[in-house]
């Protein structure tokens, strides 16, 4: 039934849980995955008359967000290539984590969104919001949800 699978991730231990699941899932569907990470965009601070303090360059910065969805994404590829499921990796940059997710997938082709739901309810999940609520709300592409 679905054939390409965007697997968002972040790194941390539940999301890579959710990532063995994805690939799992995969496996059983013969579906490929393409795995995702969201990189945050240079920040901005300014202080005082408007002078921006920053010691690191955009250039600089840009390198390490690299290194970063590299160290997140490369642990999924590894796994993918054992289980025997084709894997490619994406990340784009985008401080808005769900519409980063919607336009991976939208770019990709994929047919499903595998991802995590950490459940937060009542004042915690208003305030904070959902990211997987989020993609839910704003995508037609169907989502997999993992909690």
């Amino acid at each position: 039934m679905f054939k390409h699978i965007l697997v968002p991730t972040d790194g941390s231990p539940f999301s890579q849980e959710t990532v063995r699941r994805a690939v799992s899932f995969a496996k059983e569907a013969g579906a490929r995955i393409t795995a995702f990470y969201a990189k945050p965009e240079y920040p901005v601070t300014y202080y005082g008359e408007g002078a921006l303090i920053d010691s690191t360059s955009p250039e600089h910065f840009a390198k390490m967000t690299e290194e970063q969805a590299a160290q997140i994404l490369d642990p999924v590829e590894t796994l993918c290539a054992n289980e025997g499921v084709p894997c490619t990796k994406l990340s784009l940059t985008n401080d808005v984590v769900y519409e980063a997710i919607i336009e991976a997938a939208t770019k990709s082709g994929c047919d499903l969104i595998f991802m995590a739901s950490h459940g937060r309810r009542g004042f915690s999940g208003l305030l904070l919001g959902s990211e997987t609520n989020k993609v839910l709300t704003h995508t037609r592409i169907p989502v997999l949800v993992y909690r």
